[in-house]
């Protein structure tokens, strides 16, 4: 078992910045790729970024690339997103995914943290 909690959320104006934190316990020897996600109200959950535990690998979003950069600490067995330039449209509930087989499913949630811009 994997256990994900996230944080850094809140409330900020357009243009602002944050960072997200996602904190993995348990069996985090097993996980292979973490990553970021977002659903909005009314919408699908949809991917923001990825980063591969051991190689460092990352995959971005087109919709957010240029905006956010992802980065992990193992030793901490810690992800963020950091966000920069946000836009009202980034208003959305951020989660944090795990997977623990090669090319395999995210098979691990968070439990969400809120992330709301205003204009």
């Amino acid at each position: 078992q994997v256990q994900l909690v996230e944080s850094g959320g809140g409330l900020v104006q357009a243009g602002d910045s944050l960072r997200l934190s996602c904190a993995a316990s348990g069996r985090t020897f097993s996980v292979y790729v973490m990553g970021w996600f977002r659903q909005a109200p009314g919408k699908e959950r949809e991917f923001v970024a990825s980063i591969s535990r051991y190689s460092g690998s990352t995959d971005y979003a087109d919709s957010m690339k240029g905006r956010i950069t992802i980065s992990r600490d193992n030793a901490k067995d810690t992800v963020y997103l950091q966000m920069n330039s946000l836009r009202p449209e980034d208003t959305a509930v951020y989660y944090c995914g795990a997977q623990t087989r090669v090319a395999g499913p995210y098979n691990y949630w968070g439990q969400g943290t809120q992330v709301t811009v205003s204009s």
